[in-house]
């Protein structure tokens, strides 16, 4: 489902924006970009990670921790060397174990990387996708967002924040050049993986619902696959794996409805 209302458009020479690009996903994803001919701007706090996915793509780096308050200095910084065409919001911290074990201020850094970050940095770029007349902003979020497992308790509100905050931007920008996508994308073979499953509760969780059938291991290769295409495409939402769609297709129910009432209100 696109729903976007408009056509694909080329990647070659789009610049696009990364977070989380020093590795996993984000890595991976910048090098699928760059093979499509995307000019890449790429953001991590890990400088040395960063400078080696970036050197052999010919991308250019922005170091910065998104958790702190260099998130609002970004856009800028980005803007000031061209058009930022694509903003994707992959940059993401990972938390497992009991709530109360957690410490308030890993607590904090979460939330801030996970959701205020891709707000922040989408209120920065909005105005400059509009004075441009394009533009496109992916979140990545996650599949645990619409289930809750033990352990997960900071992590899946985080994202279940993230995909109910690209489903009112994207109400918000009705009627502008500016479309969205929200990828929903469960588990990656990955060290967050491993992560995961060294709290017993959370693996035993995952465990069940392997044995259900409704858990797999998804590929970096298959997720990066359907986030270009979507990218290109600007398709409303990435849902991985496929047999696991029904839970965030069952939490977008009511914005699609909502949606669906609203046909006709000017948002702007």
């Amino acid at each position: 489902m696109t729903g976007n209302g408009t056509a694909a458009w080329t990647l070659r020479g789009a610049r696009v924006l990364v977070t989380g690009a020093s590795r996993g996903l984000g890595a991976a994803l910048a090098a699928g970009l760059a093979e499509r001919g995307a000019t890449l701007a790429l953001v991590a706090r890990d400088v040395t990670g960063l400078a080696a996915v970036a050197e052999p793509l010919g991308a250019s780096t922005y170091p910065a921790d998104l958790a702190g308050r260099a998130v609002e200095e970004l856009i800028p910084r980005v803007a000031r060397d061209g058009p930022i065409d694509v903003l994707v919001n992959n940059a993401g911290l990972d938390l497992t174990g009991a709530l109360v074990d957690v410490e308030p201020a890993r607590l904090r850094e979460l939330i801030a990387v996970n959701l205020v970050a891709p707000m922040l940095l989408s209120r920065a770029v909005i105005p400059v996708m509009l004075a441009q007349r394009r533009g496109h902003i992916m979140n990545v979020s996650s599949i645990a967002g619409t289930n809750a497992l033990p352990g997960l308790a900071a992590y899946s509100t985080s994202k279940a924040g993230l995909s109910h905050f690209t489903a009112s931007l994207r109400a918000e920008l009705k009627g502008t050049p500016i479309t969205t996508t929200l990828a929903e994308i469960g588990p990656v073979d990955s060290a967050m993986m491993v992560s995961l499953r060294g709290y017993e509760p959370t693996r035993r969780a995952l465990a069940r619902l392997a044995a259900l059938h409704l858990a797999v291991d998804l590929t970096p290769e298959t997720v990066v696959a359907a986030l270009i295409d979507a990218i290109a495409t600007r398709r409303r939402h990435v849902r991985l794996p496929h047999r696991n769609a029904m839970f965030p297709w069952a939490a977008e129910a009511p914005r699609a409805v909502t949606e669906w009432l609203l046909t006709g209100v000017d948002a702007r």
